[in-house]
């Protein structure tokens, strides 16, 4: 059960084409004369700045304001026309299209008695299908397919922009019916509602469990009841805009009639309910109160009692599952339980006998299950119907091991995997016998594998073929010396060939937050508008990230963060030096809060690239923390209301450090209306500071789309498309725009 994180964006592809064509040339003429560039610099005097509490622009702020939505779709208009005009869009988009809805795509899904259910987009189905075949049809290469909801149908019936955000299932009983709980997004929004679904008859269920839209959460306690945390109306939710109170919601009864069970307050991140179930069918109920972002306070709910009881692990642990009556903890913080004679490191993963705590309430005895070395970190565990299995990563390459409790401890096996590469755990049941392990390199297409646990045996179950060519490309990894002397792995996709004269079009990807690991991926997108053309791609592991366990993150905490951005710095210039690339073929990409990332770049370093890709970023670190789920990621950035941490933040905060005077690189901007978790003010402001201050610059607002900028399909292969038109122009040309 991890926190509830900040989804960083995806690693997007970039791209552009080697050769310079007359056209493309043609284009960047036409181009230049519609952007708001004017030949004489702006300075600080000629436009209205940020300072201090005054914001001359925070009705950018007003999301669907009509002042604010008029200067969005005329930024729209204008980058729209000038990137889609040029020769090469038509390309990247259909070459785009053609990766993102091909049916050559490993169809990843979940077991259910037998019945492997899979979520499916493509050109036909831009909303998608739920879908299931049997476990025997779904090994073959042209599994039989049964829709169980068409969400473009759904949509067009109800007149909404429904985007599909997964399901809760729970079956009652044992070959019993399954119910399902279908979370519905108007437009991709984090807000859902949520309807209730019978699996055996594929509909939804009349006079069943229905929710209003919110930022919610919701478990399966029995057929006839769950725990919900939801907006229960005015002074409901936290200062983050989720909610703190967890009530138990009864069939039959309306939901404002349902029981209160849990209650936290407005400081807190927020309280979501889970339902941990035993290896014997119990079904603990229980909350997560999540008083900052990186630490919470675990509630066991006792049947027939009225008071929680805290379960006693640290503040900064996660609980991940049951295996053979113990309780699996991963520790993200030292750990000597109180009266015991051992002591446990961050990154740790532990083990207690659970009945035993149920029974006393006290802690009992804690173990070591695995210790991870200075070049490993503890992906997460996953539970199987007869075993525990660990997912890890080593210098950055993943493993999956077996973990088996004995006499003498806790033991480990590796599973066999393909190569050296990201692999994980895609799908795992307590009830079920067969795991699907997942596979991919930079140059290696996914592949699902089949681990039977009875037997051990490790057997291909499906692959993709190669989407683009691979044949001269190799892949290495660097490392970068940061400012303090650590070294920075990245790795490097490039051709073999590769001149070092520091030609090459570089495109150097971060993100560096949140413990999230970037790990090796095979993108076709990427590959075909990018690494065929010549193009080298650089994936940073920067601190921030879990590449190497909590401390890695850690390090690059509140006041500390400085050292995350002089990481990147550090691979960007170790790039130059080794002369793969130089500043005029160099560009970086980076969202959520890479696109963070990448607005400190655009305003600390504007001399080290020539091209910034800025999707749905975080850019007004003063004021992040008052819009939208900002205020639940203090614990990472720091506070702006504290004065140290404010003045700290004063000094990063890519929006109070804008230099009208400066001579920044022309940025993308990419955000999404739709987007209720990073706010698009962000974007907007910024941009509006090249705007008002004649510098040239592209903006393009996804009008839904949620987080990811892109509702479906085809809108991600658009925003890609515009992505690797500007980085064409950019990197390829020396910015002759």
């Amino acid at each position: 059960m991890k926190r509830f994180l900040l989804a960083g964006a995806a690693i997007l592809a970039a791209a552009a084409c080697q050769s310079t064509t007359d056209e493309t040339q043609a284009a960047e003429e036409a181009d230049t004369a519609v952007t708001t560039a004017q030949t004489d610099v702006a300075t600080d005097a000629d436009i209205a700045l940020p300072t201090g509490e005054n914001d001359p622009y925070l009705w950018l702020e007003e999301v669907e304001g009509e002042r604010a939505l008029d200067w969005v779709r005329a930024q729209n208009e204008r980058t729209l026309g000038a990137l889609q005009s040029d020769p090469l869009y038509e390309d990247y988009y259909q070459d785009a299209l053609d990766v993102l809805t091909s049916d050559e795509r490993i169809p990843y899904g979940s077991i259910r008695d037998g019945m492997v259910y899979n979520f499916w987009q493509d050109e036909t189905n831009v909303r998608g299908l739920w879908r299931r075949t049997p476990l025997e049809s779904y090994a073959t290469e042209t599994p039989e397919w049964e829709t169980v909801l068409d969400f473009d149908k759904l949509a067009e019936e109800e007149g909404k922009n429904w985007v599909f955000k997964g399901s809760n299932c729970y079956q009652p009983e044992e070959g019993g019916k399954w119910l399902c709980m279908v979370s519905l997004s108007d437009g991709g929004k984090d807000a859902v509602i949520q309807r209730e679904f019978d699996l055996s008859t594929r509909s939804f269920v009349e006079d069943g469990f229905v929710t209003t839209e919110a930022k919610q959460g919701l478990s399966w306690v029995d057929a006839d009841t769950v725990l919900i945390a939801t907006d229960w109306g005015e002074g409901s939710l936290t200062d983050s805009g989720y909610p703190f109170i967890v009530k138990r919601w009864t069939r039959g009864t309306p939901l404002e009639a349902a029981e209160e069970v849990v209650r936290g307050d407005t400081a807190d991140v927020g309280v979501f309910p889970f339902v941990l179930e035993t290896e014997d069918g119990r079904r603990l109920q229980g909350a997560i109160q999540a008083d900052t972002f990186f630490t919470s306070t675990v509630w066991w709910l006792p049947d027939g009692e009225e008071t929680p009881v805290e379960v006693p692990i640290p503040p900064k642990s996660d609980i991940d599952g049951i295996y053979k009556g113990k309780l699996l903890v991963s520790l993200q913080q030292d750990w000597a339980p109180e009266g015991q004679p051992v002591a446990f490191k961050s990154g740790d993963l532990v083990a207690f006998d659970l009945d035993m705590f149920l029974e006393t309430r006290a802690l009992p005895a804690v173990e070591l299950v695995f210790s991870p070395d200075e070049s490993q970190a503890v992906n997460g565990v996953a539970i199987a119907d007869g075993a525990a299995l660990l997912s890890i990563q080593e210098n950055v390459v993943g493993k999956v091991l077996k973990l088996e409790p004995g006499s003498g401890g806790w033991t480990t096996s590796e599973i066999a995997l393909p190569g050296k590469g990201q692999s994980g755990i895609a799908f795992a049941d307590k009830d079920v016998d067969t795991v699907f392990l997942n596979y991919e390199g930079f140059l290696t297409p996914d592949s699902l594998l089949r681990y039977d646990v009875a037997t051990g045996e490790v057997s291909p179950l499906k692959s993709l073929p190669a989407k683009f060519e691979t044949d001269g490309l190799a892949v290495e990894q660097f490392f970068a010396t940061s400012s303090d002397g650590t070294k920075i792995p990245y790795f490097i996709i490039h051709k073999e060939d590769m001149p070092l004269d520091g030609t090459t079009p570089t495109l150097l990807y971060g993100y560096g937050g949140f413990q999230v690991s970037m790990n090796p991926s095979y993108s076709a997108v990427r590959g075909r508008l990018w690494l065929e053309q010549g193009g080298a791609y650089v994936l940073a592991n920067i601190r921030g990230g879990g590449e190497f366990g909590p401390d890695w993150h850690q390090a690059g905490l509140k006041q500390k963060r400085q050292i995350i951005y002089d990481d990147f710095i550090a691979v960007g210039e170790d790039l130059i030096a080794r002369g793969i690339t130089e500043t005029d073929h160099l560009g970086i990409m980076g969202g959520s809060n890479g696109g963070l990332l990448m607005g400190v770049m655009l305003t600390q370093r504007p001399d080290l690239w020539d091209a910034v890709v800025i999707q749905v970023p975080l850019l007004d670190m003063l004021r992040y923390h008052k819009l939208l789920a900002g205020a639940s990621w203090v614990d990472e950035y720091g506070d702006p209301d504290i004065p140290e941490e404010r003045e700290f933040l004063e000094t990063i905060s890519p929006y109070q450090n804008f230099d009208p005077a400066a001579d920044y690189p022309k940025p993308l901007f990419l955000t999404s209306t739709k987007d209720d978790r990073v706010h698009p003010g962000h974007a907007r402001k910024m941009a509006k500071l090249f705007e008002e201050s004649g510098k040239p610059f592209f903006y393009y607002e996804n009008i839904d789309g949620g987080h990811s900028a892109a509702a479906n399909q085809k809108e991600t292969a658009r925003r890609s498309a515009l992505e690797y038109v500007y980085l064409k122009r950019r990197l390829q040309t020396g910015a002759s725009e």
